[in-house]
């Protein structure tokens, strides 16, 4: 599922677009009204979270626009706790709203409720890849063998982005963004985590054969049918 966040607050977009990432989302990132639209009209995500407070053009213009065209679910996010600004919102077209400061919790239960209302069924996105499993909730990778591996926050979380993206090559600054988000971190920090989740899931952590480096760019997870046993 793809969600649109519109944001002028890029330190809160950040974060939006980390929580989301973590629960499987794809997030596309606008700052402003005018780039929103364009991005919306481009993308086709299947949410958008609307601030209401934009540069360029406002949030309500945003949403008149986009319910003029589509039915895609609107969440509108505002600090104001005015009820004249939620009810023009509504009146608008959209679906839900959400003042800020929220919980992540309540931001993705907000983001599902919506997505079903509109018939748009989240499956997970992780379920399975090869041999294995992702719980990402309770941070277990379970392999076909019958074997459970515990995993840290962060080791579910590569985990997570190598099975979404089975097959590719994932540059070191990609991981970084969905690994630890705004707090940041560098290659070395990077290395030793895959080298951690290696030593948890590879036969022979020496000569990886799930886990592939490709020098000077990224990892990436081998795609299955490409396994050796």
């Amino acid at each position: 599922m793809k969600v649109l966040v519109v944001d002028d607050d890029r330190v809160l977009a950040d974060l939006l677009a980390f929580t989301l990432r973590r629960e499987g989302f794809e997030v596309i990132l606008a700052f402003d009204g005018a780039a929103a639209i364009q991005k919306w009209q481009a993308e086709s995500p299947d949410v958008i979270l609307l601030d209401l407070n934009l540069p360029k053009v406002d949030g309500f213009a945003v949403c008149q626009r986009v319910r003029a065209a589509e039915d895609t679910p609107i969440i509108i996010l505002t600090v104001r706790d005015e009820e004249e600004d939620i009810v023009q919102g509504l009146d608008l077209g959209a679906d839900d709203y959400i003042q800020k400061p929220f919980s992540p919790r309540q931001l993705v239960a907000r983001i599902l409720a919506v997505l079903r209302r509109a018939g748009k069924t989240p499956t997970p996105i992780v379920p399975k890849v090869g041999q294995f499993t992702l719980d990402r909730s309770r941070r277990l990778l379970q392999i076909d063998s019958g074997t459970v591996i515990s995993l840290t926050p962060l080791e579910t979380r590569l985990m997570s982005q190598f099975m979404i993206h089975a097959g590719q090559i994932l540059a070191t600054e990609s991981i970084i963004d969905h690994v630890w988000g705004v707090q940041g971190a560098d290659r070395d920090m990077v290395r030793q985590l895959v080298r951690r989740l290696r030593r948890k899931l590879e036969p022979d952590p020496a000569n990886p054969i799930y886990i592939e480096t490709v020098s000077g760019h990224g990892y990436g997870m081998v795609r299955p049918d490409s396994q050796q046993p």
